[in-house]
């Protein structure tokens, strides 16, 4: 018993210092850019979200670009909103990079209406938050995640959500994985009814989730879309992606 509890404790050790997977490898073929850098041409803002209640549905949040990104930001105290791409995607893989202020509480939607009912890769960049775990959002509360954000960024703590994948990089690899203040890689991809979605950091999986309901209000096909979350005031702190692009998937 002594024996097998120091191998345990041996296995342990060994885990919490391990270095981060090797980072995949994606080719670019099949991608088309959804934002030129310039405009937001081929995007539109909605309030017809329950993040844009502060206005009563008036106005979507302030959407800009600025510095070749896509910009967002509460309008007023409380009110956020969405912008979605014209066009609307069945099965598809996206990619974009971040680099979000730690405060507002975003997320990049998958299949969406204007209405923001979607499947979502979490974009939850503040305490208690989440990147790339998978959120119902208006289609029945469902919730994926393997790790949470503690008091700042560069502090993660393990979470062991069903059916997650398990933490991929230890929250003692994480302030060396994730570079705050700097570009970083978001990537998800969307197959299938039930839907199967995968998601990456930087190159690394971090979620691999198949819809277990196939009755209901599940999407098959819906746009691709970026929140800003209603309630607070976060006028004065900003969500910014760039490099925004898709593939279809035949």
């Amino acid at each position: 018993m002594r024996v097998a509890a120091s191998l345990l404790a041996l296995a342990a050790a060994f885990a919490a210092t391990a270095a981060p997977p090797a980072p995949q490898k994606f080719p670019d073929a099949g991608f088309v850019p959804l934002f030129d850098g310039k405009t937001l041409t081929g995007w539109t803002v909605s309030a017809k979200s329950g993040h844009s209640r502060a206005s009563k549905q008036k106005s979507g949040g302030r959407w800009v670009v600025e510095n070749g990104a896509i910009v967002g930001s509460q309008d007023v105290p409380g009110n956020g909103g969405l912008i979605l791409t014209d066009k609307a995607f069945a099965d598809f893989e996206v990619a974009l990079e971040m680099n979000n202020d730690f405060g507002p509480d975003s997320g990049l939607f998958l299949r969406s209406d204007d209405r923001g009912r979607a499947y979502q890769a979490m974009i939850d960049y503040h305490q208690g938050g989440n990147l790339m775990g998978i959120y119902g959002e208006g289609i029945g509360g469902f919730e994926s995640r393997n790790f949470s954000f503690g008091d700042t960024v560069t502090a993660i703590r393990a979470e062991h959500a069903k059916g997650a994948l398990a933490l991929p990089v230890t929250p003692a690899d994480w302030p060396g994985f994730w570079k705050h203040g700097e570009w970083n890689e978001l990537r998800a991809r969307v197959e299938g009814n039930p839907v199967k979605i995968t998601t990456w950091i930087k190159g690394v999986k971090f979620s691999e989730w198949t819809d277990p309901r196939t009755t209901g209000e599940r999407p098959a096909a819906g746009h691709i879309a970026l929140q800003v979350h209603g309630g607070g005031d976060l006028t004065k702190q900003f969500v910014r992606y760039r490099n925004v692009r898709v593939k279809e998937l035949k």
